[in-house]
Parts: C-alpha cells; structure tokens; sequence
C-alpha cells in the first residue's frame, strides 16, 4: 500500500520508523523535512539547520537552493549529545564539530546542479539517520560545460 504525501508522517510514526530506537536505530534517509534557501543581496543563500533534541535528525532534511554559488548554512544543536557536519564544498568538503546546545555556522561554495548529501561523522550519527541533502537548482555553470552541440530539453 502507498500513502500520499499528507499521510507520509503519521505512516511513518505508525511504522516506528520516524524515530531512533523504535523498529530501526533511528529514522530513515529523506523522512526529514523540505526548506528553502533564502537569497541575500550579496548574493550568498542562507540556511539554518537544527538538530533538535533526542530526534537525531537535522530540520530541515532537505534544503532547496536556487542555483549554484556561495552558501553559509548555520547549524544549531538542541540535542543533549554531540554531533557535527561533514559538508560537501567544491574543492573540498567542510567539517563543523556541534557540541551539545551550540550553534556553527559554515561557508561553502557548490558552483552545479545537483543533490549534495551531508551527514554527522561522529559515532554512529549517519547510520541512525543523521543525514541531509542540499539541492542545487539552475544550470550547469560555463566551465563545467562539454563542447558540443545544444542537447535536447525535458
């Protein structure tokens, strides 16, 4: 049986699965809630993030951006526990170490569309659910493109 997307909640919470140490160790990958990016006049898109506590998942789970650039995501973690940020940055990934009841804020830059997945590292965080995605919209940037003839289009 399928359940349509007002439903997804009480289905899962039903099932156990919105929470750790019910039928799983904790809550399944893309359970999370939708947030959008906001655009500030410099050009860089922001986002908060939190842990709330004893859920061990971030909120939003999935963050909507507009199109590729500079971003700073700041992250809050109302839990009791420590956890961090493995973040994915063009050239490199970025780390943010969240101790209980703090709050970090990181700057990346992920210049192509796309879904970039970022999770804590510390103990078994990813493994019970600790997991987001960020979703670049827009276009492929000029220097990432092939040189051939226009594609066609969805």
């Amino acid at each position: 049986m399928t359940t349509t997307s007002g439903d997804r909640a009480a289905e899962l919470a039903d099932a156990g699965l919105d929470g750790q140490n019910k039928i799983a160790l904790g809550r399944l990958l893309g359970t999370g809630n939708v947030g959008y990016a906001e655009e500030g006049s410099d050009g860089v898109m922001r986002a908060e993030i939190r842990i709330p506590e004893d859920e061990l998942r971030y909120e939003p789970g999935i963050i909507i951006f507009p199109h590729g650039g500079d971003i700073e995501l700041t992250f809050y973690n109302d839990d009791k526990n420590t956890h961090c940020a493995v973040i994915p940055s063009n050239g490199d990934s970025k780390f943010i170490w969240l101790v209980n009841h703090s709050k970090g804020t990181a700057k990346i830059h992920l210049d192509g569309p796309g879904t970039y997945y970022y999770s804590s590292a510390s103990g078994n965080d990813e493994g019970r659910g600790l997991t987001g995605a960020l979703v670049m919209g827009g276009e492929v940037p000029d220097h990432a493109k092939q040189d051939r003839p226009p594609q066609p289009r969805p």
